[in-house]
C-alpha cells in the first residue's frame, strides 16, 4: 500500500471515506497504528503531557519533537506523518517557522507539519506552503495558548468567539493548508466550517460532522490516567491490566516463582564444575 500524501488526504473530503488520525510518539506504537491502516499519524506536542510528564504542552522543545518524530517515521510505511510544531518554534518570525518546519521534513522524515493558530498565522502558513512544506492547521482550543483562552474548555459558543474561529478556519484554508484540526468547538460550528472550506476538517471534540477524527492514542486506549476529556471514547482500558501484570511479576519474583525451569537455560554444568575446581585449587 503506497504512502499517503497531502493530495490524497485533501481528496478524501469529497471522495471519502472519513479520515482517521491518531497520535504516536515511538516506533512500536507507530508501527501498530500504521498496520491498522490509520490515515495519518500525528506526533503531537501532547507528548509533553502523556510521555514526558510535563503539566502542559508549552515546555516541549524542537529537539524533543524531532527525536520522537524520527522514531515514528522509521516505523511508518502507509500513513502520512505530521509533526507538531512546538510553542515558540514558529511564532517568533516566518524565518524561524520556515527553518524549524523544514527540520521536521529534512531531519525527522515527516510528511507535513501542524501549527496552532488562525488568521494571525496565515502568512506563516503561506510561507511554508510556498517552500514546499505541507501544513495542517489547528483552530478552536489551541493547547499551547489555552491559558489565554480561559483554560481547556469548549471554544466558540457565543457569537464573537464562533465568528473568530470561523474566520480563522477560512484564513488557514485560504493560506494553503491541506487539512485543519478543529478542537473543542460545538458540533454546529464545526459543521459550518466543514461546509465552508475545501480542505478536510479533522475533529477532536468537534462532533460528528467533520471530515475526519483524531484522538490522543494514550487517551483512547486508557494509558493516560490523570484525566479523560469528555470527547474521548476509551476503546480499551489498558492501564489497570498493565499494573496488574507488574504487580504479579513483583509477587512472583519475590516468592521465587519466576523464572521457572521452562523459562531458564540448561547446560554448562561441566564448565561450572571446572571453574569451581579451579577456584578451590587456587585457594589451597
Amino acid at each position: 500500500m503506497p504512502r499517503l500524501t497531502p493530495v490524497d488526504i485533501k481528496e478524501r473530503k469529497t471522495k471519502g471515506p472519513k479520515l482517521t488520525m491518531l497520535t504516536a510518539y515511538d516506533y512500536h506504537f507507530a508501527s501498530l497504528i500504521d498496520q491498522c491502516g490509520i490515515d495519518m499519524i500525528l506526533v503531537g506536542d501532547s507528548l509533553g503531557m502523556v510521555v514526558l510528564g510535563y503539566d502542559s504542552t508549552v515546555p516541549v522543545t524542537m529537539d524533543e519533537m524531532l527525536h520522537h518524530c524520527r522514531a515514528v517515521s522509521r516505523a511508518v510505511e502507509h500513513a502520512l506523518v505530521v509533526g507538531d510544531m512546538p510553542f515558540m518554534s514558529y511564532q517568533t518570525s516566518k524565518e524561524d517557522a520556515l527553518r524549524n518546519a523544514g527540520r521536521f521534513l529534512k531531519e525527522a522524515g515527516c510528511d507535513a507539519v501542524k501549527l496552532e493558530g488562525g488568521s494571525h498565522f496565515a502568512e506563516t502558513i503561506s510561507c511554508l506552503v510556498a517552500a514546499g512544506i505541507p501544513v495542517v492547521g489547528h483552530v478552536g482550543l489551541t493547547p499551547q495558548t489555552a491559558s489565554s483562552l480561559g483554560g481547556y474548555k469548549v471554544q466558540g459558543r457565543d457569537f464573537d468567539a464562533a465568528k473568530r474561529i470561523y474566520e480563522d478556519a477560512l484564513a488557514v484554508a485560504d493560506a494553503g493548508a491541506f487539512a485543519i484540526v478543529l478542537e473543542c468547538v460545538p458540533t454546529a460550528l464545526a459543521a459550518l466550517i466543514t461546509r465552508s472550506i475545501d480542505i478536510p476538517t479533522i475533529g477532536i471534540g468537534a462532533g460528528d460532522k467533520c471530515d475526519g477524527q483524531v484522538l490522543v492514542t494514550h487517551d483512547m486506549i486508557g494509558l493516560f490516567e490523570k484525566f479523560t476529556p469528555k470527547f474521548v471514547r476509551k476503546y480499551v482500558n489498558l492501564a489497570p491490566q498493565i499494573k496488574e501484570a507488574f504487580l504479579t511479576f513483583k509477587e512472583e519474583v519475590e516468592a521465587g516463582k519466576f523464572p521457572s525451569n521452562e523459562e531458564s537455560f540448561s547446560g554448562g554444568e561441566e564448565a561450572v564444575l571446572a571453574i569451581e575446581s579451579k577456584e578451590t585449587r587456587a585457594k589451597t
